[in-house]
């Protein structure tokens, strides 16, 4: 700690001035955006993820990415815990969001966790059969449901290199094709297909909802929203 300021300083300019600062900078913190990110995944969705956090300004919006190697009821239990944990400080979430695949998990313990998710106020971005749906969007539309083998086939022939799936650079690799847009059109229309025929997610298959966690941290980004409104909820 430093020296206190003496009394009789307390009026001078300079004194003023680092007050002023320190009162800017406190509110710069009270505005931002806080987001957590809760994954099944340790490495290929978190990878993802912080990539696109790297594009985002830190004084607008804070992003914590968690990769906790955990099956989908309890993932979602974890990130309550991580959300009631800041829910009484200074700082608590703004948005919670789970993000996980169907896999080879019960039926449903997967639209289990979706639900209680929901019920609990967090985002879902969850994908059946594999996170890597949502990379083969960038490429094509797909309805029709796919192995992971068909998945790593498929982007090592587009990509023009061998797939890995958890590759820190799988972002970087995607926005080279600019083909996000194409790939949210897509999800949105697997999305209409799926709500029509009010089929439930375990049975959804191909199905993701990634595209709506990216499309919320694209709201950060100054190119696109010099001006963000304040949005203190859960989603």
């Amino acid at each position: 700690m430093g020296k206190p300021v003496k009394f009789s300083d307390r009026n001078r300019k300079w004194f003023l001035r680092s007050q002023k600062t320190e009162t800017r900078c406190s509110d710069v913190l009270a505005e931002r955006e806080r987001i957590l990110i809760v994954c099944e995944g340790e490495k290929t969705e978190p990878n993802y993820f912080k990539a696109i956090k790297a594009e985002l300004p830190p004084h607008v919006v804070e992003v914590e990415i968690v990769g906790e190697g955990d099956n989908t009821l309890r993932l979602v239990e974890k990130a309550q815990i991580l959300r009631d944990e800041r829910a009484n400080g200074d700082y608590p979430f703004d948005q919670v969001w789970v993000v996980f695949d169907c896999d080879s998990f019960p039926a449903d313990h997967f639209d289990n966790a979706i639900s209680k998710a929901k019920r609990q106020g967090m985002g879902t971005a969850w994908s059946n059969e594999a996170f890597e749906l949502w990379y083969v969007l960038h490429f094509e539309y797909r309805n029709t449901a796919m192995s992971r083998t068909e998945y790593q086939k498929k982007l090592t022939k587009w990509m023009g290199n061998t797939y890995k799936k958890n590759a820190k650079d799988m972002y970087q690799q995607l926005s080279k094709t600019d083909n996000q847009s194409k790939a949210i059109k897509r999800a949105r229309k697997l999305h209409k297909e799926v709500r029509e025929s009010k089929t439930p997610p375990s049975k959804a298959n191909p199905y993701t909802t990634v595209y709506e966690l990216v499309e919320t941290l694209n709201r950060f980004r100054p190119s696109k929203n010099p001006t963000i409104p304040k949005s203190r909820h859960h989603i």
